[in-house]
This record gives C-alpha cells, structure tokens and sequence, in this order.
C-alpha cells in the first residue's frame, strides 16, 4: 500500500443504532457502520469495566441500513450458540454486508460460522481470548475469513493485564500482527479517537502510531470519537483529522515508531501502576 494512501484506505467502523448519527458518519466518510449485538457472556466478563454493552436490536438494522449510501452494513453478532443459524439469517436478510464473530476459542467455531453465513457477507473475526491467540494459525488457514480483528478489552482480561494500551505495546500484538500479514488478511485493532482530544489518559496520536507499526488496515471508532462531537456533527473534519495523522505516521521512519511504541508502554505502565481510587 501506498504510504500517501495509508490513511485514505484504512477501515473504520462505527458502532450505532442511531440512523441520524449513522447518516452523518457515511457522509463523512466512515466505512462501516452498524449494530452490535452481542450479549451472551459479555456483562458478566466485563461488569466492572466502562465498555460498551449495547443493547441493539435486529429491528433496528433496517433503519440504519436505510442511512446509508456508501457505508457497508456491519454486524456484530452473539458468540457461537444454538441461535447463530437464526442470527445470521435475520440479520443477512435485513442487508448485512459484514458480519463479526466475538469471542472465540476454536477453529471449529469459525468453520460453523463460515459454514453458516455460506458466502453471503463479509466475515470478520474478533481475536479476544487467550485461547484464539494460541491457536492463531489453525484460525488463519479456515477458509471463508476476510478479516481478523483484536479485541483489546477482553483479551487484557484473559491475559491478566491492568488495560488494553498494555497489550497493544506488547509483543503479542507484534506476533499476531505478523501471523495474519503472513496470512494475506485484513488486520484491524482496537479503537481510535480524534487526534486533539488531550481528555484521554493517553494521547490518541500515540494509539494512532501503532497502526503502520503494525501494519493494521482498521479499527473501531471509539465511543471517546464521538464526545462533543454533535449528533449531528461534522464527522468530514474529525474522520479526515484521523486519516491524515495515520498517513504521516505510515511516512515515519522504524526508529520513530518504535519511540512512540516504548512512549506508549511507559504510558500504559503507568496507568496500570495507580493506586486503585477509593
């Protein structure tokens, strides 16, 4: 990939079930956008956390689909159960175009999957288990796959780390970014906020560097993006802010992503050596 066109080319995705904030976003140029549906599992794993539990429905996604004009479709469904035949066919039916299996910890699980979707929409899969990190080249060789996703949040839980910037610097993001270039995939991680935004307890400009390092083509749009951003705002100016910083981070030089890499770890040391609050 072009360097100039590192940012220009890189897949964001948005989270909503709103179709007015849906509309804006595919205007301004966001990639992906759509419901997350997930819930088996997810509150009890990460109850003490400030993530994202949504509470989306499949009736919503007509609405959303109806926002949008250049945006794919996106779909993030339950983990693996004795409804995913029926998940997948409802939200396929209401015009899915990419659909993402969570939490994992087979390859079994992604050849049902596969199985399942039967070459009716994109396939992307969330790696967020300790177990999916293990097994990473039986994953990488299940035919059907477009795109492997790591999803920091809970893969800090399973590897017993104080936060996700923690993983992110580490050497398992290194190795797992390596195994799925080798496998000639799509590699997206985490979430990225709006450059400027200095109320973050990391600068978003060094999470912003990790992209080239890595050699990831996507990520989430954080739910910190969108904070005094109106529902209606202008998502053109904050999207191009995104993808102009990460095109001059892809023209940095290896020294200088590697500082912002140790910057990064410092950083997310430092979090994690807070006394808890009281």
């Amino acid at each position: 990939m072009p360097l100039k066109s590192f940012g220009d080319e890189f897949c964001l995705t948005l989270i909503t079930d709103d179709p007015v904030l849906a509309a804006n976003a595919d205007c301004g140029g966001v990639d992906r956008i759509g419901l997350d549906l997930e819930r088996l599992g997810k509150a009890d794993r990460q109850s003490d956390l400030d993530t994202r539990q949504s509470k989306h429905k499949v009736a919503d996604l007509a609405a959303v689909a109806r926002s949008l004009v250049r945006a794919k479709l996106f779909v993030r469904l339950n983990p693996i159960n004795v409804n995913t035949a029926d998940e997948v066919d409802a939200v396929i039916h209401a015009g899915a175009d990419v659909l993402m299996l969570p939490f994992f910890r087979t390859a079994d699980e992604i050849e049902t999957f596969v199985r399942l979707v039967g070459g009716r929409a994109g396939v992307t899969l969330l790696v967020e288990t300790a177990s999916a990190v293990v097994r990473i080249r039986e994953i990488l060789v299940v035919p059907g796959v477009h795109e492997i996703m790591i999803g920091l949040n809970d893969l800090r839980l399973e590897l017993g780390v104080q936060n996700h910037f923690e993983v992110l610097a580490s050497p398992v993001l290194d190795m797992l970014a390596s195994e799925v270039r080798n496998a000639r995939l799509a590699f997206s991680v985490g979430g990225v906020a709006r450059p400027d935004d200095i109320s973050l307890p990391v600068p978003p400009d060094l999470v912003l560097a990790q992209y080239p390092r890595l050699g990831a083509t996507g990520a989430w749009i954080s739910r910190s993006f969108l904070r005094e951003l109106p529902r209606d705002g202008n998502f053109r100016t904050a999207i191009s802010a995104v993808r102009q910083r990460l095109t001059q981070w892809a023209s940095a030089s290896p020294a200088e992503l590697q500082h912002a890499r140790r910057q990064l770890a410092d950083r997310a040391r430092e979090i994690a050596l807070r006394p808890p609050p009281r």
